[in-house]
């Protein structure tokens, strides 16, 4: 049931509507960042696993087998490393997963700029998909978000801008929220799995010393 739940969590992750709209976007030859993805990737698999683990540690308790339980606890082994593995990792690029998807911004929002309505550029299009699906406008600098504000080919909010501007939100901060917040549910999902995890090796161990004790009488 934990695997089911990390797999369920990890391919909402997946196939969330912000995430791919941004994720799946190229400028020109170049595709927006996806390490995010790397760390939603290691999640699917361990969900999948944990779910076959778990299966063998159940029929491995119902047959009181030792040599089924010990399988079962050397996987748990395995996966709980590869998880540490995974979370050390994640807190290493945390940062750096924002400030790659801020890079392809900026240059997709400076090709927009620059580029004439008939030169092919598609800097325009990935600006505007930015802009519609977090909802914001512009970089972080005040001058380039008033630039692109006044751009109705770039940004549609210059309504909201005028009616609300402290509530104003340029796309920097954005992607910033967006992450932190799809990073913030992975981390919860790895504790839990962590937590399960721990708890799964000391009763399997358990349960096969006293099937081996047992086994003698």
């Amino acid at each position: 049931l934990a695997g089911g739940i990390i797999l369920g969590v990890a391919l909402w992750l997946r196939h969330d509507s912000q995430t791919t709209n941004i994720l799946y976007l190229q400028l020109g030859d170049k595709q927006a960042p996806n390490t995010f993805y790397v760390g939603i990737y290691i999640l699917i698999a361990v969900g999948a696993v944990m779910m076959f683990v778990g299966f063998l540690g159940c029929y491995g308790a119902i047959q009181e087998s030792q040599c089924l339980l010990g399988t079962f606890f050397t996987c748990l082994v395995i996966l709980f490393a590869c998880e540490v593995a995974a979370g050390i990792w994640g807190f290493v690029n945390k940062d750096q997963i924002a400030k790659d998807v801020k890079q392809f911004y900026d240059q997709a929002f400076q090709q927009a700029l620059m580029a004439e309505a008939d030169t092919g550029n598609n800097g325009k299009a990935v600006v505007k998909t930015f802009h519609e699906t977090l909802d914001c406008c512009g970089p972080d600098s005040a001058t380039e978000v008033i630039t692109s504000l006044w751009r109705d080919d770039l940004c549609s909010k210059k309504d909201s801008f005028l009616k609300n501007p402290l509530e104003f939100s340029n796309c920097h901060k954005k992607i910033d929220e967006l992450f932190s917040g799809k990073l913030y549910l992975i981390g919860i999902a790895a504790i839990v799995v962590a937590v399960i995890m721990i708890f799964e090796m000391i009763l399997s161990m358990v349960l096969c010393c006293g099937i081996r004790n047992s086994s003698v009488y």
